[in-house]
């Protein structure tokens, strides 16, 4: 049998294939159709408000009865300090000056008026909502959030991006680790975000089996069979997509931003921090090659908060130079079917190469 059952035991689920939160692109839709398809549906809650999340973990459960993860982003809140205060008020200047060069009309936020959250609300949240697996990202919840989660029963999926986060996340206590490999599209999950670990995802994969004994998920770079197959035998046994889902029927991308997906090359993809502050891999753009270098990033999730005003504004334009295509190094022909049809032709490929084999 080829489909490891540790994880699909632990989280209730027929295959131990999850498709990434993708926070900004995955939808609850596309929750619903994972889970149709026997995989691991991945709720992105990141940093929204309680009530945000309440409505989106109902309106999940009306459209099904399957196990599903709940995401949030655990990251580290700058101090508001005078030296943050001044360096907004230049970046937001410049970032409407650029806006308007580009004939996009828009007004930023001002500092005060940016809502910052500390995720220790939704930890309650999923709780009271009886979500039963969380998993989250950018760092570890502390120690009281794990305690009060494992007693309410609640399965916790940690990120690493390095075998010194894997140590601190299994140390604590989480019951399942996600691999995330540089190949992976999106936001890296790394705990420090100024010190991106550039190690290859089939060598991190490696050397993070060989320290840890908790069950492994890897994402980054699976794409068809063959990669999730590679993965497994370097001792996965979870296995996130999320590149694969970027184009399908219940994505948030539109259709001009499929379409650029469609055509990107090889060095168009790279990591950047210039809309979030954060490294992202995505595809480059007018707005990254302004701003990657410059002066103009504020910390996350300052930076985050401040160009989302931008890349809505561009959005509604159809401005691909303005807003954050996010994609991973695997490139491929992003298939528009369902969530759905997509993981059950993944889980087809696999079938059917074990067939072969027989």
């Amino acid at each position: 049998m080829f489909w490891p059952e540790t994880i699909s035991k632990k989280l209730g689920v027929k295959y131990p294939v999850i498709q990434a939160p993708m926070f900004g692109v995955s939808t609850v839709p596309m929750v619903a159709a994972a889970t149709s398809a026997g995989c691991l549906g991945s709720l992105a809650l990141a940093d929204l408000s309680a009530d945000e999340s309440i409505e989106l973990i109902r309106e999940t459960k009306k459209l099904t009865d399957q196990p599903f993860a709940a995401n949030i982003f655990v990251h580290h809140i700058p101090e508001i300090t005078e030296v943050l205060k001044d360096q907004f008020v230049k970046t937001r200047t410049f970032l409407e000056q650029l806006a308007k060069d580009n004939n996009i009309e828009v007004s930023l936020p001002d500092l005060e008026d940016l809502k910052v959250r500390s995720y220790h609300e939704l930890v309650d949240v999923v709780i009271e909502e009886n979500c039963k697996i969380l998993s989250f990202t950018f760092g570890n919840l502390d120690d009281q959030s794990i305690q009060k989660l494992k007693e309410n029963g609640i399965t916790l999926i940690g990120t690493c991006t390095s075998v010194s986060e894997a140590l601190i996340l299994e140390k604590s206590g989480i019951d399942i680790i996600c691999v995330q490999g540089t190949e992976a599209g999106g936001h890296r999950g790394t705990f420090d975000p100024e010190h991106v670990p550039q190690i290859g995802g089939l060598s991190l994969l490696s050397q993070v089996y060989d320290h840890i004994k908790v069950p492994l998920v890897y994402a980054g770079g699976i794409y068809n069979g063959k990669t999730l197959r590679a993965v497994k035998d370097l001792g996965a046994q979870g296995f996130q997509v999320g590149n694969l889902l970027l184009a399908s029927q219940e994505s948030a991308l539109q259709p001009f931003e499929k379409e650029r997906l469609k055509k990107v090359r090889e060095d168009e993809i790279m990591l950047t921090k210039s809309f979030s502050g954060r490294y992202a891999r995505g595809v480059k753009n007018k707005f990254i090659d302004t701003v990657e270098n410059s002066e103009y990033i504020l910390p996350y999730p300052y930076q985050n908060k401040l160009t989302n005003a931008l890349r809505k504004a561009a959005k509604a334009k159809q401005n691909a130079d303005f807003v954050g295509i996010w994609t991973g190094q695997s490139i491929h022909d992003y298939s528009e079917l369902s969530t759905e049809d997509i993981l059950r032709n993944l889980i087809l490929q696999i079938d059917a190469e074990q067939a072969k084999l027989k």
